[in-house]
């Protein structure tokens, strides 16, 4: 039997989203901007569109987690992010949900 293609994009979107939020904050406890934050997640096999981080980012950073800062680099405006204080503690809330999840997971598939 094979998948519907449209109900199998649906659902693995729906299942990417929540771990993209993990993914960034777990990679923002090291300062970067927007295009070095892509590359970093590209590096470990997390493609993600601009278009998907930089409203994420935004969200993140009006929920408290991030603290942005504006600065000139090469010649360029460049907008850095990093956790903020409850930033640090959430991500280690989500990632210990993380990882209690996922050994369920592993238990059940």
């Amino acid at each position: 039997m094979t998948v519907d293609v449209e109900l199998f994009e649906s659902m693995r979107l729906e299942l990417r989203r929540g771990s993209l939020v993990l993914a960034v904050l777990a990679c923002l406890r090291t300062e970067r901007y927007g295009y070095t934050l892509r590359q970093a997640l590209a590096a470990d096999g997390l493609e993600i569109e601009e278009s998907t981080l930089y409203p994420l980012l935004r969200r993140l950073e009006s929920q408290g987690l991030l603290l942005s800062e504006w600065r000139e680099e090469e010649k360029r405006k460049k907008r850095f992010y990093v956790l903020s204080p409850m930033g640090v503690a959430m991500l280690d809330q989500l990632a210990g949900e993380w990882r209690g999840i996922n050994a369920s997971l592993d238990k059940i598939l």
